[in-house]
């Protein structure tokens, strides 16, 4: 079973910077797709950025351009950085595991980003 960890979270004026992490357990991580999703109080979860074992990235349109995900598989950890953030952009930040073989999904418990104006 996969074990992912979310960090880095916090409170933030708009147009400043933040970093969030995410760990992982199990050395299947290196093969896996990772994705961070963001989701507040009554709205639908969705996908910010994801990130494939060979490193390709995909963004939503609502943070291309100001958020960059990378990978890092000697430390079994993703990352997050964001940049130019909006009060918009405040939500709790999951991160997810995707195995291959049979694409089951792993949840992390999230980090709160908080952006004020």
């Amino acid at each position: 079973q996969v074990q992912l960890v979310e960090s880095g979270g916090g409170l933030v004026q708009a147009g400043g910077s933040l970093r969030v992490s995410c760990a992982a357990s199990g050395r299947i991580f290196r093969f896996s797709t990772v994705g961070w999703y963001r989701q507040t109080l009554g709205n639908q979860r969705e996908l910010v950025a994801s990130i494939t074992s060979d490193n390709s990235p995909n963004y939503s349109d609502a943070v291309k351009g100001r958020f960059t995900i990378s990978r890092d598989n000697a430390e079994n950890t993703v990352y997050l950085q964001m940049s130019s953030l909006k009060p918009e952009d405040t939500a709790v930040y999951y991160c997810n595991l995707r195995t291959p073989i049979d694409g089951r999904d792993y949840w992390g418990q999230g980090t709160q980003v908080t952006v004020s104006s």
